[in-house]
């Protein structure tokens, strides 16, 4: 789950170096993180389908092979429109991510275990996010942020040996509709009637997941990409500083992911916890916003821890209700609708983002804009919420 989104991590954490070097505005980096997740959106659901239907080692190889070719690209590449190609690969890799993962999970793992499973994989992405948050500043001052980028993708090479030998070939529990528990739940949308046609999402609930998948995607990634550079220039930290708060909210990031998949593996009703989740996010953003208006460090760590606690733990969320509502045959397509939602959100995110930091209004904009897509979400739940009572 953490060899995607690296190279957006370890860009983000090295911005103003990156923004340096190439010469490029704001606005133009925030195109990287836009090009990266259009690239995720336009294979998502397509790619869920195919990890339906292929191996576990497979889909590892599709991952780790294209997180290693975009750092390799970013390592060598010459200007700017070489590092769009990178972060381009690298999207098409995040796509695959979820859906796989998920596949994985359903083949591997007891029903019972499987939402505390999905905190913990899904706490990779974080992880990711921690370790380039500490890394890349650091190597990027001694070697440079392309040097980086291709010990990075080295790495990732490593990661992928290790990985082939540790996932089985052939899938330990059963496949189908007979395979599943009480440990995780179906909801009466998605009888057997309704699923004829393998690989077809049939949750009722999906497109709601993926409306909230879209917003709050939209909110987090702007927040994740921009968090160093708001720090940097808002707040005068350094690179190496700047670089922390990304290595913070990663490090939050992993534990709350952990936390929330346990806490919905005891859980029924995952509106409840989204509604939870929405309005601490829009707190995390607030106290961002503050801390642009007053210069106050401490309501930057603030918003930075809320922002791991809450907005990055959304997504285990939001996948442990889709496989509570799917069976092993259709797992990965409706992960892979749900995926196309947050992606969509992941691109338009960061370019919204950049184009208003070039205007006058600056990060306060920003931050407003992140706080009120978390709280549409909120509305969202709650309305959701009230639907499924009148039902």
């Amino acid at each position: 789950m953490g060899v995607g989104p690296l190279i957006m991590y370890g860009l983000s954490a090295v911005s103003t170096v990156v923004i340096d070097d190439l010469q490029i505005s704001t606005a133009q980096f925030g195109w990287l993180a836009t090009a990266c997740f259009i690239a995720a959106t336009a294979s998502s659901v397509g790619l869920g389908r195919i990890s339906d239907r292929t191996d576990g080692r497979t889909l590892l190889l599709v991952i780790f092979g294209g997180a290693a070719a975009a750092l390799a690209v970013a390592g060598l590449s010459t200007g700017y429109m070489w590092l769009l190609v990178a972060v381009s690969l690298s999207g098409a890799a995040q796509a695959m991510s979820n859906p796989a993962t998920n596949r994985l999970v359903s083949l591997h793992v007891d029903p019972a275990k499987r939402p505390g499973w999905i905190g913990v994989k899904q706490s990779g992405v974080q992880g990711s996010q921690f370790i380039a948050g500490l890394a890349f500043p650091a190597m990027a001052l001694l070697i440079g942020w392309r040097g980086t980028a291709g010990i990075a993708a080295a790495a990732v090479l490593f990661l992928l040996t290790c990985s082939w030998w540790i996932v089985p070939a052939e899938a330990r529990l059963p496949e189908g509709p007979g395979a599943r528990s009480a440990g995780t739940r179906v909801r009466p949308a998605a009888t057997a009637n309704s699923r004829k046609d393998k690989g077809t999402p049939t949750t009722r609930n999906l497109p709601i997941y993926a409306l909230y998948a879209f917003l709050s995607g939209a909110a987090l990634q702007a927040t994740n990409v921009y968090l160093p550079l708001f720090s940097q220039r808002e707040l005068g930290f350094s690179l190496l500083l700047g670089g922390m708060t990304a290595a913070v909210a990663g490090g939050v990031g992993i534990a709350s992911r952990i936390a929330w998949g346990r806490i919905i593996a005891k859980h029924g009703d995952s509106f409840t916890l989204l509604l939870a989740l929405g309005l601490g996010s829009a707190l995390g953003s607030v106290l961002l916003l503050a801390a642009g208006v007053l210069h106050w460090s401490a309501l930057l760590w603030s918003g930075v821890v809320l922002h791991g606690a809450m907005a990055l733990a959304i997504n285990v969320v939001l996948m442990v209700a889709v496989l509570r509502d799917s069976s092993a045959q259709n797992v990965g397509a409706s992960s892979g609708v749900v995926a196309l939602g947050m992606y969509l959100g992941f691109a338009l995110g960061p370019l919204v983002m950049g184009l208003v930091l070039e205007s006058k209004h600056g990060f306060f904009a920003g931050w407003a804009g992140a706080a009120t897509a978390y709280l549409v979400c909120v509305l969202l739940a709650m309305a959701s919420q009230k639907r499924r009572r009148t039902r």
